[in-house]
This record gives C-alpha cells, sequence and structure tokens, in this order.
C-alpha cells in the first residue's frame, strides 16, 4: 500500500452572497483539492481553503500546487500513508514554511491511509468524542434589519444559535452600534461574537470593547494586529468579554507565546494555519494546557475540507466556543456527492471512510481553472 501519484487542482467556487472581511470580500472561494492514489488504485483526497489570494496570509493557491508538485510530491511517493507522523517529519525536514501546502498533503494521505483501514479518519487520531459540534454562522449582509430577519430565521429552524459579525472594515462606531441592536434583537436566544481581524488600534479596541462588553456580546476575536501580543494581553487582563487570538495563532510557538504572555484567553484553531492535523492537535494541546479556550476556525472550506477540520475537532475534549464550520452553506454548489448535514445548531461529524466524503468528479472538473 505505496503511495503512487499525487495530483492537485485549483478550483475557484462561487459563493451565495459576499462574504466581507476586514481585508478581503469573497465572492468567489479559491479552493486547493489534492488527490493521492497507491498502487493497488485506492484514492484520498483533501481540500485547504485560501482568502483573498495573498491577502490573509503567506500561501497562496498557486504557490501550494507549485510546492507540492515540485518539492512535496517527490518526498511522499512510495511511502506507506499510514505512517502519516514520519512521512510529515520528512517532509518538514525538507521543505520550510509552507502549512497550506503541508496540511493539503498531509490530510490526502491520512483519508488514504483510513479508507485503506475501512474506518474513519477520526479513529486514527483516537476516536471522536463528540458526535456533533455547535457551529456558528456569519451574518454579512450589513443591514442590521436583515441581518436581524437571517439570524431569527435561523434561530427557528435551529440551524445556528451563535451568529459572527465581521467588524473590521468601516466606522468602528457605527459597527458597534450595529452589533449591539442585532443582540438585543435576539436576547439570550442567541449568543453574539465579532471578529475585528486585526484592524483596530488599542484606543479604538479599548472604547469598543466596553461597549460590545456592557451589550452582552460573548467574544472579540483577533481586534489588533498579529505582532501586538502585548496589547492583546491588556486588553485580555482589561475586559471580561474573552478576547480570542486568530491571525495570532498559528503554530505551537504561536501558542506559547499568546499562552506566555496572556495575548488572549482563547484561539480560534485552523488546520491549513498550523500545518495540518498533527499540528494542530499539537496547538490545540498546548492551549488546553494553558489554561486558553478553543474555538474550531474555517477557512472557509467546502464540504471535504469542513469535514476534515470537523473529524479532528470531534477528537479534542472541549471546544468552549464551539466551530464556525459553516463554510459548505456559503457556496452555491458542492463539490462532493454528499453533504455535510447540520441540525440543532450543531454540526455532525461526518462517519464514512476516510474524512466520509466522496468527490463529485464531474463537478471538480467543471470548477478547475484551466
Amino acid at each position: 500500500m505505496k503511495i503512487h501519484s499525487v495530483d492537485v487542482f485549483i478550483v475557484d467556487l462561487p459563493t451565495v452572497r459576499p462574504h466581507q472581511l476586514a481585508m478581503h470580500t469573497i465572492v468567489t472561494q479559491t479552493i486547493v483539492v489534492a488527490r493521492l492514489k497507491d498502487e493497488e488504485g485506492r484514492e484520498g483526497w483533501s481540500e485547504v481553503a485560501t482568502i483573498g489570494g495573498a491577502s490573509y496570509g503567506e500561501s497562496t493557491p498557486e504557490a501550494i500546487k507549485v510546492n507540492i508538485d515540485r518539492y512535496i510530491t517527490p518526498l511522499v511517493i512510495g511511502k506507506d500513508p499510514v505512517h502519516f507522523d514520519k512521512i510529515m517529519y520528512e517532509v518538514g525536514k525538507h521543505v520550510r514554511g509552507n502549512h497550506f501546502a503541508k496540511a493539503l498533503i498531509e490530510a490526502s494521505i491520512i483519508d488514504l491511509a483510513a479508507r485503506a483501514k475501512e474506518v474513519p479518519a477520526y479513529e486514527l487520531f483516537g476516536g471522536k468524542i463528540h458526535s456533533s459540534l455547535p457551529v456558528a454562522w456569519t451574518l454579512a449582509s450589513g443591514d442590521t434589519e436583515k441581518d436581524i430577519e437571517e439570524a431569527k430565521e435561523l434561530l427557528q429552524q435551529r440551524r445556528h444559535n451563535i451568529f459572527k459579525l465581521k467588524i473590521g472594515k468601516g466606522d468602528p462606531n457605527k459597527n458597534v452600534e450595529h452589533v449591539l441592536k442585532i443582540k438585543s434583537a435576539v436576547g439570550n436566544e442567541a449568543r453574539i461574537t465579532v471578529d475585528v481581524n486585526q484592524a483596530w488600534d488599542e484606543d479604538t479596541s479599548n472604547y469598543s470593547i466596553a461597549a460590545l462588553q456592557d451589550g452582552g456580546i460573548s467574544m472579540v476575536e483577533q481586534p489588533l494586529p498579529t505582532w501586538n501580543h502585548e496589547g492583546m494581553a491588556r486588553l485580555t487582563s482589561r475586559f471580561r468579554v474573552p478576547i480570542m487570538a486568530d491571525e495570532a495563532a498559528n503554530t505551537v510557538q504561536d501558542v506559547f507565546q499568546i499562552a506566555k504572555h496572556r495575548a488572549g484567553n482563547s484561539i480560534a484553531l485552523k488546520v491549513c494555519k498550523a500545518g495540518g492535523l498533527t499540528q494542530t492537535k499539537k496547538v490545540a494541546a498546548i492551549a488546553e494546557g494553558s489554561g486558553l479556550g478553543l474555538y474550531g476556525g474555517t477557512m472557509i472550506e467546502s464540504s471535504l475540507g469542513t469535514a476534515i477540520c470537523a473529524q479532528l475537532y470531534s477528537t479534542l475534549p472541549e471546544l468552549k466556543f464551539g466551530t464556525e464550520l459553516f463554510g459548505p452553506l456559503l457556496f452555491k454548489d458542492n463539490l462532493t456527492l454528499n453533504n455535510i448535514t447540520y441540525e440543532n445548531f450543531e454540526i455532525v461529524i461526518p462517519d464514512g471512510p476516510g474524512f466520509g466524503m466522496e468527490i463529485d468528479k464531474e463537478k471538480l472538473k467543471h470548477y478547475t481553472r484551466e
């Protein structure tokens, strides 16, 4: 059971509506998909998503593909996928950085290994603890009344009772007012969180977070730039509302520094940023050992990437702030033959072989870049 070939596809998948961040607005999400085949013809599939080319992080979809094709593929051909830790150790010795590329190749190796054993991938991480996990939804119309209407509708459907608002773009005062009106409308039926995407300075954070805290907001995500550990530490000690590190929390070393400086009291896990599933488990362990709360983050993956994250998150003892694995709900179409299930305000962990998703090869061909 040796790895025989690696193929990488860049896919552009349209969204049902614009998804606005401080640094980019998504109308088409770029996804990178990998397929591994072994000598018996079995296939392992994986996905990572990027946001806005190079605007969010250092990995672009084009670089992910080139670096896997040229540098990583020769290191995995001929290897046994069951030895995914050993393979990624060797990859790490020869390829610096490239966390998204490493996450993509590792997940496809694990999918292949689990399918060969005919078990869900979470079995290779010791088994799932949770069969489903709370899942947030981002309200992003920009219109207060429309966002309130959408939130109430999703509450009635029992699809979401955690709502996030992206407030890093535009006037902070108006954004805070927008958030507080939504919180007032939904009351205690839902938790409201905000994501600033590094857009504020410390002065803006001080008066804005004070108002958000007084208004009952449940969490404030990455208000300051990633380098400002001291500022994040001051905000964390100053306010009762939890301050979450996201863009600042990538590697085990990053999270160690966040814990050391108390530059946040929770972190967002993201498999791509950490460099893969095994690295994400290590990040979670550092956070847990330091008393930091965990949040199952997303890069807005489609069904396959969401299943990969969900299976890993299901093996963690506690996700204090739930997850944000809403990606498949944001796309107009699907790259898999089966769908992720959402019910009773939670995402259901897929149980099929590997990561539990079956690729729709016709859809993949349709959306793959020429």
